[in-house]
């Protein structure tokens, strides 16, 4: 096996990178498949109704998002709080933060019916609407994490990261809390109308962003044969248990404070106990894969082989696969619970009056959201195939072989 770090094309296995660009082309292809369908078709063909207009689509789109801001936090806490293990880590981070947002924003817009819409989104803007906020917010995120790359990557720009990386980790807050905004100021939804959604989807994002990251990182230095020092394995494992617990701890609050109210607790007992696919999504895929099971992989005592596992890839891919349950239950599950349309009254029509809507996720949904996966995968791979975004430690004392893991 090599010794060499793949930092630059002539040292990448260049076979295995295009199997890779292959398998995520197949992804983008399928997901190009499913928007000429559709917008061909209609969304006729999709599982959304005039009751959910957001499908799973907007699952993996916003998950997406929230993902990419997170994940710049790695940076953030070596350029903001000068932590040099991290300023390490800031390149890749970034990185992943935009190609994570493009795949999140590719998704939204081949799932508008008319992507021309766009074109409008960006000129003319109501800043009233939280909607129009987030397309600066987005526009800004891409422009100032490109330059915040730039002056990481190059050394005559070296003086300029610190206050880039403050202005970027001021940003991407701001553009969480305007992600959450967009549901916590749905008064007309139970399942939305919240305070905590704002801080609620930001703590969401530092464990997203950091699941991802540990993993890719996993798999980068996987890749090279090269293991990750245990100082840096254990930081970023106890890193990542303070993110789940934290998401945790502002559920369990949500839903609490949701209960304290009494024209919440129909929709309460909707989640948590009558919500079919949305009650199990909840307890087994949000709470307990989600959040109780990486717990326990992260803090139980094990060998030194088992904990690289479960440090580094396990856990934190969990933590993924919770997240995406999270966004199903919250975007979904909250749209499926009945409107309440004129509170104190009682009303009767033929237009699905207090029942639960129902929703099924089409075969050419599942094949755009998975586009934005692949988007995101494969810029990585070319970002990472083209340019130095291996963590750069010190790497006569980490370098290792793949038969000592």
């Amino acid at each position: 096996m090599t010794e060499h770090v793949c930092l630059d094309k002539q040292d990448c296995k260049i076979k295995a990178f295009w199997a890779l660009m292959a398998l995520g082309g197949v992804f983008v292809l399928a997901a190009m498949v499913a928007f000429f369908h559709l917008e061909h078709t209609g969304h006729i063909e999709t599982g959304m109704t005039n009751q959910i207009v957001w499908g799973l689509p907007h699952v993996f789109a916003v998950f997406l998002i929230v993902a990419a801001s997170g994940v710049l936090n790695v940076a953030s806490i070596g350029s903001v709080f000068g932590k040099s293990l991290y300023k390490a880590r800031a390149p890749l981070s970034g990185m992943l933060a935009l190609a994570m947002l493009a795949g999140g924003l590719a998704v939204l817009v081949l799932d508008l019916g008319r992507p021309d819409r766009l074109i409008i989104a960006m000129t003319h803007y109501n800043f009233k609407s939280i909607f129009a906020w987030n397309m600066i917010f987005y526009n800004g995120f891409f422009a100032i994490v490109g330059l915040y790359l730039l002056t990481l990557m190059d050394k005559k720009l070296k003086n300029y990261s610190k206050p880039m990386g403050f202005l970027a980790f001021f940003w991407r807050l701001a553009l969480t809390t305007a992600t959450g905004s967009i549901f916590g100021f749905l008064i007309a939804r139970a399942g939305y109308h919240s305070a905590l959604m704002a801080p609620m989807f930001i703590i969401m994002s530092f464990g997203y962003g950091l699941a991802v990251f540990m993993v890719v990182q996993s798999a980068m230095y996987r890749w090279n044969d090269l293991t990750v020092d245990p100082n840096i394995r254990r930081r970023m494992k106890n890193l990542l248990a303070v993110f789940v617990g934290a998401s945790l701890y502002f559920t369990i609050v949500l839903h609490l404070t949701n209960m304290y109210v009494a024209k919440q607790w129909d929709f309460e007992r909707f989640i948590l106990l009558e919500g079919g696919i949305y009650t199990k999504l909840f307890w087994i895929g949000q709470i307990l894969l989600g959040g109780i099971v990486p717990l326990i992989l992260l803090f139980i005592p094990r060998s030194q082989a088992s904990q690289k596992v479960c440090f580094c890839f396990m856990a934190p891919l969990l933590v993924i696969l919770g997240g995406f349950a999270q966004m199903y239950v919250t975007i979904i599950g909250g749209q499926a619970f009945p409107l309440e349309l004129f509170p104190g009254f009682a009303e009767t029509s033929s237009f699905y009056d207090g029942v639960a809507h129902a929703y099924s996720p089409s075969i050419w949904e599942a094949m755009l959201g998975m586009g934005g996966i692949a988007i995101a995968f494969m810029a990585t791979i070319i970002a990472v195939h083209a340019l130095k975004f291996m963590p750069q430690d010190d790497l006569h004392i980490l370098q290792g072989r793949r038969s000592s893991d």
